[in-house]
Order: structure tokens, then sequence, then C-alpha cells
């Protein structure tokens, strides 16, 4: 079974693709590896726009937005569109970068340090929950996987209502509050992040057992790049939260 929260994963955009052996064949290994050019390619353009704001917030601006909606129309093409992964996954990375170092930057002006802590973080989450995984102290079970794909919507509803209402200038203060209600918030949501990437991680042995073709190793490292952007972002919005109340 290969459900999955992450829309990049789900089991819809994989039917079809089973069956391929030998050296047409999808491995863990050849996803690891993609998944580490990716994460490169995202760390080289968030390095670039970090120095690109530090020089001229206002040009750097521009390319922040063209990371948001070029990585939105390119992670919609890439899931559309498997077998173009090989060449969309890094493109989407490349324009991933720009919104993480964008992002980055403006948190660190506000709260110095937080970018180290925040990548800190998200790594430490990262290998701890591999080891887990590897080790078989988190098993994914159907329920788990239900629990974490109700849990997963139900943010992404709540994110686009809340979105909605902002277009009408009514706010909710559970998303940005440094209450202790909104710290709550924020560390369920880093929590359900967190869980996705055990699923992520599930997704990549179920598809190589079952046989996906190469180019699926792309897609897999894309599903992935796609669940760390989402946690890092998550934590950093927690870590600067928490920096708020002091």
């Amino acid at each position: 079974m290969f459900k999955s929260s992450n829309p990049a994963l789900s089991t819809s955009t994989i039917r079809g693709v089973k069956g391929y052996t030998g050296s047409e064949a999808m491995t863990i290994q050849g996803a690891v590896n993609k998944s580490a050019i990716l994460l490169l390619l995202a760390f080289f353009t968030a390095s670039w726009i970090w120095g690109k704001f530090l020089e001229a917030p206002e040009a750097a601006s521009g390319f922040l937005m063209l990371g948001l909606f070029g990585g939105f129309i390119t992670a919609l093409v890439t899931i559309f569109k498997k077998d173009w992964s090989p060449i969309s996954a890094p493109i989407y990375a490349l324009l991933e970068g720009l919104v993480l170092g964008g992002l980055t930057v403006i948190f660190e002006k506000n709260y110095p340090g937080i970018a180290y802590q925040a990548i800190t973080l998200t790594f430490a989450v990262f290998a701890s929950l591999l080891i887990a995984y590897k080790s078989g102290l988190i098993k994914v079970t159907n329920k788990m996987r239900m629990g974490i794909v109700a849990a997963t919507g139900g943010i992404a509803l709540f994110y686009f209502i809340s979105m909605i209402l902002g277009f009408f200038g009514v706010g909710v203060p559970l998303i940005n509050s440094s209450s202790p209600l909104g710290i709550g918030f924020s560390i369920i949501v880093v929590i359900v992040a967190s869980l996705n990437l055990v699923l992520d991680f599930d997704f990549i042995v179920k598809a190589t057992e079952s046989g996906m073709p190469k180019y699926m190793e792309w897609y897999a490292a894309f599903g992935l790049l796609v669940t760390l952007v989402w946690l890092y972002i998550e934590i950093l919005i927690l870590l600067s939260k928490l920096r708020g109340r002091r």
C-alpha cells in the first residue's frame, strides 16, 4: 500500500507504473542519491538569495516571489507528469531554495541565530526518524497512515481557510500568535510534518520493492524534499513564536 499524506506520493500518482526490474528499476540508493542532489541544489540557491537579501532586499524580493509561484507550478507539473521528474524535480529544488533562503534571512533579521537552530533541528528530526524507521522502532501501519493523512489534511484545510479569511482582513491568531495556544498549534503541526517523513521513507522502500521505474527515484526525492521544506518552515515559525515570548 502506497498511501501517503504527501500529495506527491499519493496512491493515484503511482498507479500503473510498477513491474520494472534490473537497471530500469528504482533503488533505495538511487533515491537517496537523488535526494542529496536536490538538497544541494536547494542549498545553493538559498545561499545565493541570502546574500542578495543582505545586499538589496528590494531586488531579492522578486526572486522570493519567483520561488514561491515557480515552485508551486513546478510541483504541480511534477505531480501530474511523473516521468518529467528528472528535469522538473531539480528545477523545483532550485526554486524552493529561493523561498527557503528568502524566508530564512527575514526570520534571521528579527531573531538572530534562528536559522542555525531551525536547520539543526530539521536535520536532527530527519536523522532521528530515519534511524527509528530503519531499526523498526516505528512501523507504518494502515491506522498510522490514516491518522497522519487525516491530520495533514486537516492542517491544510485550516491553512486554506485562514488564507481566504486573510483576503477579507480577518486574521487567525492561532497561526501567528505567540500565546500558549499558538505555540501548541505549531508544535502539533511540526509533529505531523515530522511523521510525514516516516510515510515518505516507507513509500521509498515499498516503491522499490514493487519495481517502480528508474525516474521514480527523482520523484521520490522530490516528495521527500516537499516534506522537508514544510517541516523546516514550521520549525522556523515555532522557534520565532518561542523567541517572541522572551
